[in-house]
This record gives structure tokens, sequence and C-alpha cells, in this order.
């Protein structure tokens, strides 16, 4: 029986470490927190799962909450006409809503990752609550088989070195504000089902508007993006939860009247429903070496992490364990060495590259035939569902969204 380390317990080192338990592997799961202190802590982050990520979660049988999660069957974008906000209120320029071929879902990490990993520690995995330095990683890359890094922050990161040909931004790109709220009113177009709204203010940032299943229940994710600097870069150092909130709606009356209108009587989930932070994408090299030789393979967004303006994260690692999964089963009890890190990495790197291209090319200022594309698609059905669908498959992008002459060939083939 093969040993196994995996350390940090979010979406994709909990997945991999009970994927790999679900094959007869002995894996210990190190976590710098207890499931009781996960579930009462502070939110970690947005996500809305889309359908390849959610069938790898289906594969595994740990969809545990999908009978309780809202359906989102669609993807809406609107666009704030540029400077409409200078007298008043802003004005929408572009409104459309894309419907998603499978559904996606979004269910709170606290609630994911603190049930998952009592779901391991009861399958008989061995859970240790401890955070990990360099220096422990030493010492058990000699007992185990193979260790797993996916704990994307701390002074683990440090040991993967960053990819500068794949990483064009060594700044912060978007300032990130998020609450978790109840009470949040109907969208006024297509009540009947879920969305996730993005709404793009030019110039200034965005906010994205995601249904979730949270502790309480039902709720939604009001979360804005700033372009660092600019007027949404207001949350630093704000740690009241009911300033942010109150931050938060003021923003949305001046930017986004139409999703502040909904939002008149929204309360806080919980005193842990809100997060503000910002970092800089950042590709780094997947292996990473310790003092004594051993090394380990860095996962999910230790090696890959991208702005979540598109909202890939959790896609991404899921993802990403559903790739490491396969390739560890697939290697039987050859040794992990340097060659099966590499190439384990790789195969993960060739859906994982679509979203960083796909992501870094939305933080940046649209070009004309991409606001010809996303204005377009409010007249043509098909090109709105296609944009929406894509966040599924990123790959797809390439086919209609990077080259002006591809956006203009799929437009004029609808049109």
């Amino acid at each position: 029986m093969r040993k196994i380390l995996v350390v940090g317990a979010g979406q994709s080192g909990l997945q991999l470490a009970l994927g790999l338990q679900s094959h007869g592997y002995e894996v210990t799961l190190m976590s710098n927190r207890t499931a009781d202190e996960i579930r009462a802590g502070r939110v970690m982050s947005t996500q809305c799962m889309f359908h390849t990520a959610l069938q790898h979660e289906r594969d595994l049988q740990l969809n545990f909450w999908e009978s309780q999660a809202p359906k989102i069957e669609g993807l809406g974008v609107s666009v704030a006409a540029p400077g409409s906000w200078a007298e008043g209120p802003a004005a929408r320029a572009i409104d459309w809503v894309g419907k998603l071929d499978g559904y996606a879902q979004s269910v709170d990490q606290r609630v994911k990752m603190a049930g998952w990993m009592e779901t391991f520690a009861q399958r008989g995995g061995q859970l240790v609550i401890h955070g990990a330095a360099v220096g422990d990683l030493d010492y058990f890359s000699r007992t185990y088989d193979l260790v797993l890094v996916s704990a994307g922050k701390g002074e683990l990161v440090s040991m993967f070195a960053r990819d500068p040909e794949r990483s064009p931004y060594s700044e912060p790109q978007r300032a990130l504000a998020v609450a978790y709220v109840h009470g949040l009113g109907p969208r006024p177009e297509h009540p009947e089902f879920d969305a996730v709204r993005c709404n793009l203010v030019p110039g200034v940032g965005e906010l994205f508007i995601m249904p979730t299943f949270t502790t309480s229940g039902r709720a939604d994710i009001l979360f804005w993006e700033g372009i660092p600097g600019g007027p949404l870069d207001v949350f630093n150092g704000v740690k009241d939860p009911r300033e942010h909130l109150s931050l938060t709606l003021e923003l949305m009356e001046r930017y986004t009247p139409w999703e502040y209108a909904r939002a008149t009587n929204v309360e806080l989930t919980d005193a842990g429903g809100t997060l503000a932070g910002r970092y800089a994408p950042t590709v780094r090299n997947p292996i990473g070496r310790l003092p004594g030789g051993g090394l380990v393979l860095g996962v999910a967004d230790v090696v890959v992490a991208n702005d979540p303006i598109t909202g890939q994260g959790s896609n991404s690692a899921s993802k990403c364990a559903a790739a490491y999964l396969a390739s560890i089963l697939e290697h039987g009890d050859k040794p992990f060495d340097e060659e099966w890190m590499q190439a384990t990495f790789d195969r993960y790197w060739e859906i994982a590259q679509h979203v960083t291209k796909w992501t870094n090319a939305m933080l940046a200022p649209p070009p004309e035939h991409i606001l010809n594309l996303i204005g377009a698609a409010g007249e043509l059905q098909p090109a709105a569902d296609r944009f929406a669908n894509a966040f599924d498959d990123p790959a797809d992008f390439e086919n209609f969204f990077y080259e002006p002459e591809k956006t203009a060939a799929y437009l004029a083939s609808l049109s």
C-alpha cells in the first residue's frame, strides 16, 4: 500500500485525499484547522462550480450538498455605460443572460471542507491538525512515497519558484471584497431560474453575484473586484463586517443600481460572512525542492493561482485533483520521481493554460472586438449561451474570443 501525504485541506487537497483513499491508498492529510474551526470561521472564497468540476465530485460520490445548493442555470452579463456614474447612478449599456447546458452550484467552502474533512477521518484516513513548515516536509518526504502541497498560502508556497514566462503580472490586478448575504431579492429578468450575474464597470471593476449554500442555508454572494487605487479599492483595513457590507451596498447603489435595487433588505449571513484581500496572479514551477534533497509536488493554486475574475478557482482545483488522481493511479508502484511530477503537472496545465490565458485577458481593458462580442450576445442568444458555457470549458474561448477574425467569423455565422 502506497503512503501519500497531502498538506492543505482545500477543494483540491481534500478531493485528492478522498479520491486516493477510495482507491486504497494510505493517505495522511494535514490541516492547520479542525473541521469545527473551519465551519465556525470566516468565509474563505467565492466559488461557483460548473458542470465538469461538479462531475468530478459526483464521480467520487462527494456531492453531499447537491440537493440543497441552488441550481444555477444561467450566467448574466451587464456592462455599465462608461462614465454614466459621473452625474449619478450608472446606467446599463449591455444586459443579457446565457443559459448553461448543465447547471452550476456554489457551496460555501466552510460547509464543504468541514464536511469532507470529517468524511475523510470517518473513512479511516489519518488527519493531522498542524501547520506544516518546510522542515516538517523534509522529514515527511523520507517516510512517504509522495508529498503533495495544496496549501496555497504561507511559507510552503515559497518553495515553488514563480514561472515568469507564464506570469505576466507581478502585482495584484484587483482588490477583492466578498459579502455573504440573506435577503437578496429575485432578478427582475428571468426570476424563474437562478443565475450568476457578472456586472462590468469599465475602468472601475466588476461586481459578481452568485447564489450559494452556506452554514445557514440558501444565500447570495456579493463580490466586488476593484482596479487597485480606484473607487472600489476601499476595503483595506475595514474590520467591522457591518461596515464592509454597507460599503458594498454604497458602491452597488452608484455603480450597479440595477443590482442595488434588489439588495435593499440584505443582511450578512453571519459575523464571518465577509472577506477582503488581493494577490498577484502567478504560475509557479510545480516541483518544490527540500533542503534534504526530497521533492514535493504543488497542487492547484499553489502552482496556478489566477485572479477570481473568471470564477475559475474551485473549478481549476477540482480539475487539478482529478488530473493528479488519474496520474497517480496510472503510475502504479513506480517511484514518484521528478520526471513523473513534471508530467503530472503538464497534464493539468493542458487544462489550466486556457484558464490562465482567459483570466489574464479579462483583467486587461477589453479590445474592441470583445466589446462587440459581448454587445452582440444581447441580440444573439446562441452567442450569450456559448459565452456562458465557456465558463465550464474555457478552451472554447480559443475558437471565438481572442482573435478579431475568429470573433467576426463566429458572429457572422449567427446572423
